[in-house]
């Protein structure tokens, strides 16, 4: 597939990446993942704001829903063995258009988490990648998912006073992926651990029970649902295991099987392709390229590639296109801006931000 590149921006550790609809205009965010600024940008990749210069340590970036640029991120989260200072914070711009910024929640080793709306009642979600450790690369204390109603005002919090969670579900080893999905209509959480890889459908109403499925068992550290082959069934796309090197895709068989350990288990999922050349993949986006259901995958270590994969019709297989090389993507944010489709990537071994335009299939 044939592609155009233009580095907007050099950022050390580049890694987080959100839309930030703010002023009536659309714009997206980049964060660092060490203690480096976060910047602002418009749809055509001009840096036109520096939110904060530090404390960095940002895994993830949610706008408030129907707000004027008032977004969540997470703070100090450095790496699995520097995360017990992690927090999630409000950014709000004031009327002279600086940025301010105050505490949700501690939440220690908080890693990812976003904002799910059911029934106009939006639920913050949030994934802890381990609950504790008592030295290097300690993973004994598994990490857990929370859940709460986020209220209106959240000026009302602060290091005192802060957003209370209730524990979900809990036993998540290596608890690092998280990607929305729609199902339905509704608004779902695809979390994936070590126990593999879970979908979580927030309540019909405020207090009541989530409802979870355990969608294979295999461990994940990042998957995403997409009907690639275009069949009418979404095929399940995971980096397998925990910041690993395959890339598998499952489809879903409907069969009798054995009940799992969880409600709501409604089929059973069978590996039919694996890519097995994406060292430390973390990168992924699942949704539509050049017209046809595309994943976007990067990962950090070997050739460190940016990936495509789709399915071809016509050998009535799975393949993957190498969009970029020696990039090593932490994490993508795909764009329709004026009918041109744009990609962002945050190139945290590269320490860039990179913009991808001009897609085209390679007829040669």
């Amino acid at each position: 597939m044939q592609v155009k590149k233009k580095v907007i921006s050099s950022l050390t550790k580049c890694y987080s990446i959100a839309p930030l609809h703010y002023h009536n205009r659309d714009y997206f965010l980049v964060a660092a993942e060490k203690q480096d600024p976060c910047y602002l940008f418009d749809m055509e990749g001009n840096r036109v704001d520096t939110i904060w210069e530090k404390p960095g340590g940002v895994m993830s970036m949610v706008q408030i829903p129907g707000s004027d640029g008032v977004f969540l991120a997470t703070h100090k989260f450095y790496s699995p063995n520097d995360s017990k200072e992690a927090r999630i914070v409000v950014v709000k711009p004031d009327q002279d258009g600086k940025w301010q910024i105050h505490t949700l929640a501690c939440l220690p080793h908080v890693h990812r988490f976003d904002i799910v709306t059911r029934n106009d009642v939006h639920y913050l979600v949030a994934c802890t990648l381990k609950s504790g450790h008592e030295y290097k690369n300690d993973w004994s204390m598994p990490g857990k998912v929370y859940a709460a109603v986020l209220p209106e005002d959240l000026e009302q919090f602060d290091e005192q006073n802060q957003l209370k969670f209730t524990v979900i579900k809990d036993g998540m080893l290596k608890n690092h992926g998280y990607y929305k999905v729609m199902e339905n209509g509704v608004e779902t959480s695809l979390i994936s651990s070590e126990e593999g890889v879970f979908r979580f459908t927030p309540p019909e109403e405020a207090g009541g029970a989530w409802y979870i499925e355990h969608l294979v068992k295999e461990p994940a550290s990042d998957a995403v649902l997409v009907d690639l082959d275009q069949d009418g069934e979404k095929e399940l796309i995971c980096i397998s295991p925990f910041h690993g090197n395959k890339i598998c895709i499952y489809k879903k068989h409907r069969m009798e099987t054995e009940a799992c350990s969880c409600e709501g288990d409604s089929g059973e999922y069978e590996p039919v392709y694996c890519y097995e050349k994406a060292d430390f993949a973390h990168a992924i986006y699942g949704g539509r390229l050049l017209g046809r259901p595309a994943v976007i995958i990067g990962h950090r270590e070997g050739t460190r590639d940016l990936l495509v994969f789709t399915y071809d019709g016509s050998a009535k297989d799975y393949r993957a296109e190498v969009l970029d090389h020696d990039c090593g993507p932490a994490n993508v944010y795909k764009f329709v801006e004026n009918g041109k489709e744009i990609l962002i990537s945050a190139n945290r071994e590269v320490n860039e931000v990179a913009m991808y335009t001009d897609f085209a299939e390679d007829l040669t």
